[in-house]
């Protein structure tokens, strides 16, 4: 008999449930969890990166960070398209299923690190505390720091790598 699969529910700043989606889970430790799951919706063309529907994701939550980061390949080839990054309070991960609750600024970094701020007008408009404006702001720039450097997550996949 096989596990139950592992499901990943999205919620909004407020605490709705925007969407949900089954993900495997390819690696844990007691402050992240790293996924694998699959692009689920029609195609689209997103600020240059061509989104297909079953595009792998392997998705990195934390438990003690403000953000979590989506690498994205080709469903066909498997070429890498870059990283969307999610500015997010941080991730509850249970046996079975993890819960996010998004805060709509986001980060799109390209392979060779450029990268683009998403949504500032959305995360301007939400009504969080200054103390989690702040946090979801320092883990933006925390983000940026390292996509500029080639560091942390954004280390493995730019060019003139492995």
């Amino acid at each position: 008999m096989s596990p139950p699969p592992f499901v990943v529910h999205k919620l909004n700043a407020a605490g709705r449930a925007v969407w949900r989606y089954p993900a495997e889970i390819l690696e844990t430790s007691p402050s992240h969890v790293v996924l694998e799951a699959y692009f689920d919706r029609e195609e689209v063309e997103f600020h240059g990166m061509r989104l297909r529907r079953g595009d792998r994701f392997v998705e990195t939550f934390y438990t003690d960070r403000w953000y979590n980061v989506f690498a994205i390949h080709d469903v066909e080839t498997a070429a890498f398209k870059g990283w969307y990054c999610n500015i997010a309070r941080p991730a509850a991960i249970a046996p079975d299923s993890l819960t996010c609750e998004d805060l709509a600024l986001d980060l799109l970094v390209f392979p060779d690190g450029q990268s683009i701020v998403l949504d500032l007008d959305e995360f301007e408009a939400l009504e969080l505390s200054a103390d989690e404006r702040q946090r979801a702001r320092l883990a933006l720039e925390e983000l940026q720091r390292m996509a500029s450097l080639g560091e942390g997550p954004f280390a493995e996949r730019r060019p003139g790598t492995a």
